[in-house]
């Protein structure tokens, strides 16, 4: 499975970048106020992705946090739970003991 990974890996590799070889060619951008920037078309595409991809974690971090505070509680609560059930059965295992003990100075 890992050299089926690393081969996907390596083609789609390869695939982009042919792509990159193959946009070369100038692209302006217009922003606000009349700011103009002209890049190759593959690294403003690259700037894109990465901008997006850096967006996109930010935007799932407090749902990931979230649950990982969860995660936390729930593994305080079950091993809460599963000292409680090691002292029920150690509870359990040792012999019981008498309500009354009757010795020699109680009889006379």
């Amino acid at each position: 499975m890992k050299i089926l990974s690393r081969l996907i890996a390596a083609i789609l590799f390869v695939c982009f970048f042919f792509f990159a070889l193959r946009n070369t060619q100038e692209v302006t951008l217009h922003f606000f106020l009349g700011y103009e920037r002209t890049d190759p078309l593959v690294l403003v595409l690259l700037s894109f992705f990465v901008v997006g991809a850096v967006l996109g974690v930010l935007a799932m971090a407090p749902m990931v946090l979230r649950h990982r505070r969860e995660a936390g509680r729930y593994k305080k609560a079950l091993a809460q739970v599963q000292k409680a059930q090691e002292e029920l059965a150690q509870a359990q295992a040792q012999p019981p003991q008498p309500d009354s003990i009757i010795t020699a100075q109680h009889i006379l």
